[in-house]
């Protein structure tokens, strides 16, 4: 270490230089460390001149790690995230409790993780969950997060993964709403972001006589609230929205289920290690969905939700 020491202008120049390379911009660096933009400026020339090396190329509109500074980079992301393991390691030890970050949906939490957080509390007595929540499309970076929920296609490499089940799309309302016999518009509940071609994935709306009328939310947890206070028929995400089948808040509106092609997976940062308790968290997650869905399929056999989903059976 006394080496190190004497390779680098000051320790914190490496919270600098870690800062910079990730955020790919000195102001933002700045702001993140709560120092002035010319003050990151400077400490990274110094550190360049220091190690005789350039680290960064500048830019328009920021900077970019040179090939040399991808290299100490890498290195000094790898140290830091085990100094903070380690860190977190002994505020465990200290507290009795561990702390585990959810990347995932609004929807996801207020529609299936709340309505079985007693369940999650006996099964998990010694954690906190923190939440990083997604209001629209579910993706991003799993920055300072144990585990997300993210739907990939194909061999997407990005992340360590588990795969949950297939991308399964019902249409869902209220029993209310699917009974009313004398409505004359059919109103689709749906995400600002999300596929409109109804009639293509599911034919039947095609042969149906009303015409349909679009209810747009950024958030799918309203979409789904909204379907649930009798307000027309939203696309049903299987991964989510099984609690309310199974207890018959929401009922398919008509036979018919589309496959997108993407896959759900529990995801956490490529390389990073997992720890015992986020492990034994996804599988617990995947264990309920799986309960979820045999519930749903036996009350519902005509969707045929377990042949679309083959890795939900019991092995």
């Amino acid at each position: 270490m006394a080496n190190l020491r004497r390779k680098i202008p000051s320790a914190n120049a490496l919270f600098v230089f870690e800062a910079a390379g990730r955020c790919g911009n000195f102001t933002k660096a700045a702001a993140e460390l709560y120092v002035s933009q010319p003050a990151v400026s400077r400490m990274l020339a110094r550190m360049e001149e220091h190690m005789g090396v350039q680290l960064f190329d500048r830019v328009r509109g920021g900077i970019e790690l040179t090939e040399n500074g991808r290299i100490l980079h890498e290195r000094i992301t790898e140290g830091f995230k085990g100094i903070e393991e380690a860190i977190s390691e002994i505020e465990t030890r200290a507290t009795g409790t561990e702390t585990i970050t959810l990347s995932v949906s609004t929807a996801f939490t207020t529609h299936w993780l709340m309505p079985r957080m007693e369940k999650l509390r006996a099964a998990f007595p010694g954690i906190d969950l923190r939440f990083q929540l997604i209001s629209g499309k579910v993706g991003g970076p799993l920055h300072d997060v144990d585990l997300g929920i993210r739907f990939i296609h194909g061999n997407e490499t990005e992340y360590d993964s588990v795969l949950v089940m297939p991308e399964i799309i019902v249409p869902l309302c209220s029993p209310a709403y699917r009974d009313f016999a004398e409505r004359s518009i059919d109103t689709i509940i749906n995400l600002s972001d999300g596929d409109r071609e109804w009639q293509r994935h599911f034919p039947a709306f095609s042969e149906r006589r009303h015409p349909l009328y679009n209810l747009i939310f950024s958030d799918y947890s309203i979409v789904v609230q909204a379907a649930m206070l009798g307000q027309g028929i939203a696309p049903g995400w299987v991964n989510i929205a099984t609690h309310w089948m199974r207890n018959g808040a929401l009922v398919p509106a008509i036979g018919e289920v589309y496959v997108t092609g993407r896959l759900c997976h529990l995801v956490h940062a490529a390389g990073t290690r997992m720890r015992p308790v986020v492990a034994e968290l996804r599988d617990w997650i995947i264990e309920e969905t799986r309960s979820d869905l045999y519930a749903v399929d036996a009350m519902y056999p005509e969707l045929q939700l377990l042949k679309l989903a083959p890795n939900m059976r019991a092995g």
